[in-house]
């Protein structure tokens, strides 16, 4: 499930345990649990609490993606992770290599997939 993978991986990228995440959020370590495997659902103010917890939204959580970017009449649907940003970041160090990417993305991605069979 979703919901719960999103709790878990949270959790984790933020050091929690989940006796540490129960504690903060008011719950018992073995409803945490039970989100993360999807056999418990959180109530919609320990699911606010969750959200707030991380830093996130509700909807983020829900698995539902929001608008991220908007540029004329085009509308980009998704939500970016922490191994996104760092990767942007990293390919950053690499101006030529970085705007390449940019003007043909389809066409670099491909050459590098096709180094690496």
């Amino acid at each position: 499930m979703l919901i719960g993978r999103r709790i878990r991986d949270m959790r984790i990228e933020k050091g929690l345990s989940q006796q540490e995440l129960g504690d903060i959020i008011g719950v018992t370590k073995v409803s945490i649990c039970g989100y993360e495997n999807g056999t418990r659902t959180p109530s919609l103010e320990t699911f606010a609490l969750l959200a707030d917890t991380f830093g996130t939204t509700t909807d983020f959580l829900l698995g539902r993606e929001i608008p991220v970017i908007c540029e004329d009449t085009k509308e980009y649907i998704g939500s970016i992770s922490s191994a996104d940003i760092e990767l942007i970041q990293e390919l950053r160090h690499y101006p030529a290599l970085y705007d390449k990417l940019i003007n043909d993305a389809k066409r670099f991605i491909n050459l590098i997939n096709k180094k690496l069979r």
